[in-house]
Formats: C-alpha cells, sequence, structure tokens
C-alpha cells in the first residue's frame, strides 16, 4: 500500500483535530477546484458554478441526499469514476476508504468525516495526486456456491460479518495496533491488536471507565482467518458442530478478523467471557455508555433469532459513534440497522 504526503501537512490537521467529535464539522462552505495551469486559472475563476463544496456533515454508508452528491461530486474530479446518484452506495465507500487508505493520518473507515473533508481539500493543492484504487481494488461484493456474500470492502466500518456475510479469506487489515488498554495476560500475542480507529476509541473508552472506578480489562481482538479455522475446529470436535455454531464462528465469519472487536472481561468474572461479565458494574457501565464511544454490544440478548448467536456482553464492534449510538438507543442489531439503511 502506497500512502502519499500533503503538501498541506495532515499531521498539523491530525493535531488540531484530535479533540474533535468525529461528527464535528465547521459550518463553512469550502469551494474546491483542481490545481489548473495558470492558462485555465481565467477560465476557471469565471465559471464559479463549476465550483465544488465539500459537504460539512458526517456521511456514512446507506445515507442519501444533496451532501452525498458533492461528495460523490469531489470524488469524482479526483478521477473516482462512481456514479453521481446522491446514495452513499457501495462504490462512494470504496472511494472514500481508498483515499483514506492513501493518505497518513487518516482513520481508514469508509466514513466521511472531519478530517476526511481537509484531506479532500488539501489534496486538490497537492503536487502528489492519489491514484483511485491505488490503496483498496474496487470489487463488488461476490457470493459463494453456497450463497454467502463475501464483502469487497473489508475496510468498511459498517461491514456486516455474520453467518451469511463473511470476510476475504486473506484479508489481515494493514492498520492493526495494539491499544493503550489493560490486559489479564502479558504476552504480546496477536489477539491484542485491534485497528487504529477502533483501538484509539477503547482507549478513550477505558480512561471514562476508569474516572468512575471501573476496571474493565480487553481480552481478545483480532484473529486470522487460520486462527479462527483452527477455534472453530477444536469447538466442533469437543461440543459437535450444532452447539459450536451457536457460539463460534466460522473461519471468515468472525467480526474478530476485521480487526474492530474486541472482548471485554473484568476481575469479578474471573477473567472469563461469560453472560454474567453483563450483570457486574463494568457489564452495565458498557450496556449504557459503550456506544459514546463508537462501539456495539454486538449480540445482545434477545436477538439470537436475528445474529445467530448467544447473548454476549462481552463482544464489543466498533460502528463508528453515530451508528453506535442509533443501534443502542434503539435496542437493535446491526443487521437491523444496516437494513433500515
Amino acid at each position: 500500500m502506497f500512502k502519499k504526503t500533503l503538501m498541506v501537512s495532515l499531521s498539523i490537521i491530525t493535531l488540531t483535530l484530535a479533540a474533535c467529535d468525529e461528527a464535528d464539522f465547521n459550518n463553512e462552505n469550502v469551494p474546491v477546484t483542481s490545481s489548473e495551469t495558470d492558462e485555465n486559472t481565467e477560465q476557471n475563476n469565471s465559471n464559479a458554478d463549476e465550483e465544488l463544496i465539500l459537504p460539512n456533515n458526517l456521511l456514512q454508508k446507506g445515507e442519501q441526499g444533496e451532501e452525498v452528491k458533492k461528495l460523490q461530486q469531489i470524488l469524482k474530479k479526483l478521477d473516482y469514476q462512481i456514479d453521481i446518484t446522491g446514495h452513499y452506495d457501495e462504490e462512494t465507500t470504496w472511494a472514500v476508504t481508498d483515499f483514506q487508505l492513501q493518505i497518513d493520518g487518516l482513520d481508514i473507515t469508509g466514513l466521511y468525516d472531519k478530517k476526511t473533508k481537509l484531506a479532500l481539500e488539501a489534496q486538490f493543492h497537492s503536487d502528489n495526486p492519489i491514484q483511485p484504487g491505488e490503496g483498496l481494488t474496487f470489487e463488488k461484493n461476490s457470493k459463494t456456491e453456497e450463497g454467502k456474500v463475501i464483502t469487497g470492502n473489508p475496510y468498511d466500518v459498517l461491514v456486516l460479518v455474520n453467518k451469511e456475510h463473511a470476510l476475504p479469506e486473506g484479508f489481515t487489515p494493514e492498520d492493526l495496533v495494539i491499544p493503550d488498554v489493560r490486559f489479564p495476560f502479558t504476552e504480546d500475542l496477536p489477539k491484542k491488536q485491534m485497528r487504529k480507529v477502533a483501538a484509539d476509541a477503547m482507549k478513550k473508552m477505558f480512561e471514562a471507565a476508569d474516572k468512575e472506578n471501573l476496571e474493565l480489562f480487553a481480552q481478545s481482538g483480532f484473529r486470522s482467518f487460520e486462527r479462527q479455522e483452527s477455534i472453530f475446529a477444536a469447538n466442533v470436535e469437543k461440543n459437535g458442530e450444532e452447539a459450536a455454531n451457536k457460539y463460534s464462528a466460522r473461519p471468515g465469519e468472525s467480526e474478530h478478523q476485521s480487526g474492530l472487536t474486541m472482548d471485554v472481561t473484568n476481575a469479578d468474572v474471573g477473567f472469563d467471557l461469560i453472560i454474567e461479565f453483563g450483570e457486574t458494574p463494568e457489564g452495565k457501565w458498557l450496556q449504557e455508555h459503550a456506544s459514546e464511544y463508537g462501539f456495539i454490544i454486538r449480540y445482545p440478548e434477545g436477538k439470537e433469532d436475528i445474529t445467530g448467536y448467544q447473548y454476549e456482553p462481552w463482544h464489543l464492534r466498533y460502528v463508528g459513534e453515530k451508528a453506535a449510538k442509533e443501534i443502542m438507543e434503539k435496542g437493535i442489531t446491526l443487521e437491523e440497522y444496516l437494513e433500515e439503511l
């Protein structure tokens, strides 16, 4: 993957935005035009109606309207071959993700946020133009012979991963880091890792819990396709395939492979991942406050017929603050939320 350095330093932008909420946009409509040769400058100035305006609010997959159309027009100017529909579809999500993958300092989410807005604005004045598809090749969702959907954009923070929707077999996120939080073990294992955007959010969430004298521990994050394959096989051997399928994901169907998930626990339950965790002070606090940091309880109680899994109060999935707040307030699942979109 190739990263490009903008003439407008994104390190300065990142410092400026460090304390900003993902939906915190300024109120100015900033017109952008591409860097043209001097002979075209006069023509550009005389065609103000051709100036493109960057949207001012957070946008994500599934949304529709004029703001989405503005974003699509900007992306089109950067040579992304997408249709101007006003619908934040899979192509638009891919284009934003691909752009984020090519620019240092951006969270890789597929969401149009303030940092992405500033980076798009800066790109029109950069000597290092991005190349569409260089960060992430566009691939449509595909289907296996069994009818399972394989996602074409595993970096999308709203990617659906379940028994019917899987991640590509060889996918390992390139932005994995170890969050600065407590673990009940000291070994540097791969399961300590999360994607950076989720790791940063988890650190903030743990710090907030600490202020309430609550002690959360991170137990299990990223798992590779191969690791999940071994885990599922062991569970099948121990309890049979039908039983294993209720609490253990098949390889490719595990959210842990996405890098957006972390199982959490505490000392009260012996650092185990058990339903009783949901009744502890830490478990109750997460139910009420996790969404403020972009996380949801992915497998809520009473939704087993939708998620396909038993209630897991310990399983946190990062989806971004906007989606998380709506999901948790409505008491719905990620499946239901995406269907509404």
